[in-house]
């Protein structure tokens, strides 16, 4: 290990992956300890700020406050929770919190509003998630204003997305994937190894530099934006790069909505068939649910929601083995060494927001449901996934706030783009394939998910 490399490693206490981590492990367990049985079978979580609750809406925008009056305790509940806990690991991250604070608070604000847009019937309906418009949002004020030096400061998106990925590992359970049937995780693989490898590939025919292309093939391949930030994290890709390609599975995931469930019903796919189908190509979890719903019947809703589960449960393999892949071949062969670095090396290099991850989905996984049964662990996953919810919400009007749209198009002059969308034209291509073999009938008679 160089000491270039042990100057630049910040301290556990100023890191912002381990205070991700720290934060996203805090949730989960405040959760766990409000953890309280309401009656006929049904849990409760009770400590942990709920946020104020958001209904679905059409014209009328009353509807999408269903509390009245109490939405806003329930508001200013949920920003001083957030705003507090964030601002701790920002104290300890050296960030200027006299900026900080203000800047979060006009994002969170952002970030709201993109929650309340997306409950709209028709977005809802069509999966036009809320992350969509947190990122427009953000877009609007970078490339038409100036963005203000306190939403600079304000817009820590990677801290942000990195909480936001540890709470959503307490939303990862094993027992559904298991009470789903293996299935689900046997697609997961083959698809993601064929389609990463393939995507890889196409990129670097289009000149894409070897990080760029890692993350563009972990994005198409795995599951979107969880795994980009994985695989940025994991390589020390480009910031940008990143934040580039996370806007590109966003627009991607919408397109998608509009065009696979008709090609489904055209090609008259049995509803699970077309649940695994969309539930493998599209790289938004909103979207893919959104997409089964419109596809119509229990099938194609469960068994889609099931296939991105089951590829989510690949974050962490991924992470580990493309900072293995960038530790021991990629660094030594851009730099042209030939002394290979030390194993530990790796876990310093490995992204330990994704330990959280994995940690938490453990946790709820092997400790809440064996303990506190199935509805139990469905009410702390639950709770941590409104937190999710918001963290990501943040995120996106970070990422906006950042991105410039003619860079966004033209970035790597457009290669990068191109190579994208052949690479995800490929991909709906093969795992309708695949699909077809695992998931039609034809060859076995698949499990269908049950609640």
């Amino acid at each position: 290990m160089n000491e270039e490399t042990k100057q630049t490693r910040p301290p556990v206490l100023e890191s912002e992956d381990w205070w991700s981590c720290f934060i996203g492990w805090f949730i989960l367990v405040i959760a766990i300890v409000g953890l309280n049985q309401v009656g006929d079978g049904k849990w409760a979580v009770n400590l942990l700020p709920a946020g104020p609750k958001i209904g679905k809406w059409t014209s009328d925008l009353a509807a999408a406050f269903p509390k009245g009056v109490a939405t806003i305790g329930q508001t200013a509940s949920m920003f001083i929770f957030m705003g507090v806990l964030t601002a701790i690991g920002g104290f300890f991250m050296k960030l200027d919190l006299k900026r900080y604070i203000p800047g979060f608070l006009v994002i969170f604000l952002l970030g709201y509003l993109s929650l309340i847009v997306g409950k709209q019937a028709f977005m809802s309906k069509w999966g036009i998630s809320y992350v969509l418009f947190a990122l427009v949002f953000g877009l609007i004020i970078s490339n038409i204003f100036k963005v203000p030096e306190v939403l600079k400061v304000g817009g820590q998106t990677e801290f942000f997305i990195k909480i936001g990925l540890v709470c959503m590992g307490a939303g990862i359970f094993f027992g559904d994937i298991l009470r789903g049937g293996f299935i689900g995780l046997v697609q997961a693989v083959f698809v993601a190894t064929t389609v990463w490898f393939s995507t890889y590939w196409i990129c670097r025919k289009f000149q894409v530099n070897e990080r760029f292309s890692a993350i563009i093939a972990s994005a198409n391949a795995i599951c979107g934006v969880s795994a980009t930030i994985a695989a940025g994290g994991a390589i020390q890709g480009n910031k940008k790069e990143v934040s580039y390609m996370i806007a590109w599975v966003l627009v991607c995931a919408v397109v998608l909505i509009l065009v696979m469930p008709p090609i489904a019903k055209w090609l008259e796919l049995p509803n699970n068939w077309a649940g695994a189908w969309v539930g493998g190509v599209i790289d938004n979890t909103g979207a893919v649910v959104a997409a089964g719903g419109i596809i119509g019947g229990d099938a194609a809703y469960k068994v889609a929601a099931l296939v991105k589960m089951s590829q989510n449960v690949l974050i962490g393999l991924a992470a580990f083995l493309m900072a293995l892949w960038a530790t021991m071949t990629l660094e030594r062969k851009e730099k042209g060494s030939v002394e290979r670095p030390p194993f530990m090396e790796i876990w310093y290099r490995f992204p330990k927001f994704v330990l959280g991850f994995i940690v938490a989905s453990f946790i709820v996984s092997f400790f809440v449901e064996p303990v506190y049964g199935f509805k139990a662990t469905k009410a702390v996953g639950s709770a941590c996934k409104t937190y999710r919810n918001w963290m990501f919400a943040l995120c996106f009007v970070s990422i906006g706030l950042e991105t410039n749209f003619k860079e966004l198009v033209s970035v790597g002059g457009g290669r990068p783009a191109i190579a994208y969308w052949i690479s995800q034209t490929a991909n709906a291509v093969w795992t309708l394939f695949v699909t077809w073999i695992l998931w039609s009938g034809t060859f076995f008679t698949p499990v269908i998910p049950a609640d």
